[in-house]
């Protein structure tokens, strides 16, 4: 037995060595562990919801910048068949069925198909010389209405200049997309949002081969700015535009307008009577991020 007990002493002391090299890597462990729960921790919420907020915010025009449609585009189409000394009149009822044609053009031209024995239809047959006279009349009636925009007959929806600024303070692009003519939509933007016009490009018109319900003109400014169509927000007003949106992959907010109370907007991933001013806001910009308040 003497014999056996020094040699039982080496034994112990590499037990307790390695027990103490264990105890010794469960310490480091617990403090990396400690480190990375103390970093997270640090990490601002701000930079983690970065990554949901939309890359782009993407603005219809007429009804969603402005109420342009009944007391703008509707009075100048009227001035505008007066002074070419054609007999028609879009009354407030018949203007609104007239909107769910897409662009000012093809809203003359699905007007006088369905009067063809009246002028300008019961003198011009050529489909040529018709749609010739179609964008001479558009032409003048552009003119006419950026004459009522320059004046400032047309303010700014509710909540609309604070949301340009709320998005592109949180560094997302600002965009307007719309069927009506490019230099109409431009004169809007430059004089009823001077500020942030450098920064708001405008795909409008004929940029796009098919108007809304299509989704060409969001796919474009999807493509030309550069965002993924995912992380886009679209404003829109009408059926039509909310459809458009939809078919382009975006998540689409509407803010009814005169004329599209009643629509069907069941596509849509939420709905407002307005954005609302500061103080009496609808929704805000940090409210669209994914997940979100809405969606």
């Amino acid at each position: 037995d003497a014999m056996m007990r020094p040699r039982a002493r080496p034994a112990a002391s590499a037990q307790r060595a390695s027990t103490r090299a264990i105890g010794s890597r469960a310490m480091a462990s617990r403090a990396i562990g400690s480190r990375t729960t103390r970093a997270r921790r640090a990490t601002p919420t701000r930079a983690l919801r970065n990554f949901d907020y939309p890359e782009a915010l993407l603005f219809d025009c007429d009804g969603v910048l402005c109420e342009t449609e009944r007391d703008g585009h509707r009075v100048t189409f009227n001035k505008t068949f007066k002074e070419f000394g054609l007999d028609h009149e879009w009354d407030v009822a018949l203007y609104g069925e007239l909107l769910k044609i897409g662009g000012g053009k093809e809203r003359m031209t699905h007007y006088f198909d369905g009067v063809p024995d009246a002028e300008p239809w019961k003198s011009v047959t050529d489909p040529e010389a018709r749609k010739e006279l179609v964008k001479k009349l558009h032409l003048r009636k552009t003119e006419m209405f950026l004459e009522l925009v320059n004046e400032g007959a047309l303010p700014l929806r509710p909540g609309v200049k604070r949301m340009v600024a709320e998005a592109l303070e949180h560094g997302a692009k600002v965009a307007v997309c719309s069927t009506s003519n490019e230099k109409a939509v431009q004169g809007i933007v430059n004089t009823m949002l001077p500020e942030y016009a450098d920064r708001m490009p405008v795909f409008a018109g004929d940029v796009v081969p098919k108007k809304k319900p299509s989704p060409d003109i969001y796919n474009l400014a999807a493509k030309t700015l550069g965002v993924d169509p995912a992380r886009c927000v679209v404003v829109e007003d009408t059926h039509i535009g909310c459809t458009a949106a939809k078919a382009a992959g975006m998540r689409c907010c509407v803010t009814k307008s005169i004329y599209s109370e009643d629509e069907d907007f069941s596509r849509a991933d939420a709905v407002f009577d307005c954005l609302g001013d500061e103080g009496d806001e609808r929704v805000k910009f940090h409210q669209l991020t994914t997940p979100g308040d809405f969606w």
